[in-house]
């Protein structure tokens, strides 16, 4: 797997395109950033691009349609009727499956796309990205939502039916990306050491990190410890979860930490599980209450749980 530091988005998403033996290919995103670099370094590579609940995009200059119009006439704007997307955990596509599917196939049906070349493998990791190919037709390259849970999953079986859907992942698109690079800020990891110096997790004893997200700071924790201790990395999203133990695995730690689904909220551990809990930004996006107590649950006498939690009402 190529890992070159310096190739950029664009340049994975190009080197990707050429190994499925594609010319141009449609694009689907939530996330105007994944897909900034390809419109303007490779903007014939793009046959079409479809912006769905995109995030962090500011809708003032689409809310004048004249406007958007005399910029992007070839634009359509299509706005979900009584739906509202609840932040970064929005879940778009599994709560209107059909609906963004049929729009997205009446959109992209006007627009020529290569199809990938016949000897195209299904599945793999070209350039830092994961990549799963089904369905037949024109290419229809998927990027990752941020943090919404299903992903593009539901609406994979109807879009499969027009194009060959290719449905990326890995370190360096989506969320995934934003994690990684926050976990590679020295100031968190500043933070994530110290929180782990005062917990002072001695050899044996069993630590749980509640909320693992891609799985950043439980790698960096295992590459500190090594073997000397049991660790288990739980999350409720399973699209983060499978890309936490994909990232765990090439870092050669996968032996060292076991991922399980699971509610903060609803921990399905035993009594008096574990000496060591920490959680890193993830209480204050569910019920705190909840989430302490079910960690003061699970963790032994004389363990320690150590939290911590942005401001939701500071500027970041």
């Amino acid at each position: 797997m190529s890992q070159e530091p310096d190739l950029s988005p664009a340049d994975r998403l190009i080197a990707l395109m050429d190994h499925l033996d594609l010319g141009t290919a449609h694009f689907g995103t939530p996330i105007p950033r994944d897909i900034s670099g390809m419109a303007s370094e490779y903007p014939k590579r793009l046959a079409g691009i479809v912006l769905c609940v995109p995030s962090r995009l500011d809708p003032a200059p689409f809310a004048d349609t004249s406007r958007a119009v005399a910029r992007l006439p070839a634009a359509e704007r299509s706005v979900l009727a009584g739906y509202e997307a609840p932040g970064s955990w929005s879940d778009a596509v599994a709560e209107r499956a059909q609906e963004i599917a049929e729009r997205v196939i009446a959109f992209l049906g006007g627009h020529h796309a290569d199809m990938p070349g016949v000897a195209t493998s299904k599945g793999g990791i070209h350039a830092g990205i994961s990549y799963q190919v089904e369905g037949s037709g024109p290419a229809l390259i998927l990027l990752p939502f941020f943090l919404a849970p299903s992903q593009w999953t539901p609406a994979i079986p109807r879009l499969a039916q027009h194009f060959t859907v290719v449905t990326t992942g890995g370190p360096y698109l989506g969320g995934v990306a934003s994690l990684e690079d926050r976990a590679r800020m020295p100031s968190y990891r500043a933070m994530f050491r110290n929180l782990i110096d005062v917990m002072v997790p001695r050899p044996g004893e069993a630590i749980l990190e509640i909320g693992c997200g891609a799985g950043s700071l439980v790698r960096l924790l295992a590459g500190r410890l090594g073997a000397a201790n049991p660790i288990t990395a739980a999350d409720v999203n399973p699209f983060l979860l499978r890309e936490a133990e994909q990232l765990a695995e090439a870092d050669g730690l996968a032996g060292l930490i076991q991922f399980r689904q699971a509610n903060a909220e609803a921990l399905p551990f035993a009594d008096a599980s574990y000496d060591c809990i920490y959680s890193v930004t993830v209480f204050e996006e569910c019920d705190a209450g909840r989430a302490i107590a079910e960690a003061m649950r699970v963790v032994r006498p004389g363990g320690r749980v150590g939290l911590v939690v942005r401001a939701l009402d500071m500027r970041q």
